[in-house]
């Protein structure tokens, strides 16, 4: 019982790890990444729909992304969307596919996107504060029931205070990793 805690933990600071994972998978770096443009969403027959589910997208360059629309009657609607994101990209039209060549960063933009790194680095901690202070209270609610023991609740919370780091410490990692990814020219 006093473990599950614990392992809940646990599971909502993976889930937090992945969305900060995707999020920094979004941001470009100048490598071509589907990610940049997987969840633009698309005017599907009145519905905003996002490309991943409208088109295969591969990288097959590092500087080129090519979206193959299942329907081929959405490549114009699939590029006014690509546009309207104003992601900095200009698709070209090829057919029944796309072409999106990835410009090279300015020394401008890379620092933009440091920062923006680092917002999401916060926002991500933050999350995983949110995460520790719902446990936390969850066994300080215990404790005062009486279900937990003063010395099980001690032992959780000095636990509950390594996981937290251990993420936060995680969090940083990508953060640093994608900034040393993003200011590589």
């Amino acid at each position: 019982m006093v473990d599950k805690h614990i392992a809940e933990l646990k599971a909502h600071m993976d889930k937090t790890m992945q969305v900060f994972e995707h999020e920094l998978m979004k941001l470009r770096t100048g490598r071509a990444n589907p990610a940049i443009v997987e969840d633009v969403k698309v005017d599907y027959y009145g519905t905003h729909t996002p490309l991943k589910h409208l088109a295969r997208i591969t990288a097959p360059e590092p500087d080129l992304i090519v979206i193959q629309p299942f329907d081929k009657s959405q490549v114009h609607a699939i590029e006014k969307a690509i546009q309207a994101a104003n992601l900095g990209l200009n698709p070209i039209v090829e057919g029944d596919l796309l072409r999106i060549k990835i410009p090279r960063l300015t020394e401008e933009r890379r620092k933009e996107l440091s920062k923006i790194i680092h917002e999401k680095a916060e926002e991500a901690k933050m999350a995983l504060r949110n995460i520790r202070r719902d446990v936390k209270e969850k066994l300080d609610k215990e404790k005062k029931n009486g279900t937990l023991s003063e010395d099980d609740h001690e032992r959780l919370m000095k636990e509950l205070d390594k996981v937290t780091h251990e993420y936060a410490a995680k969090v940083d990692q990508a953060a640093q990793a994608k900034e040393k990814q993003l200011l590589t020219v």
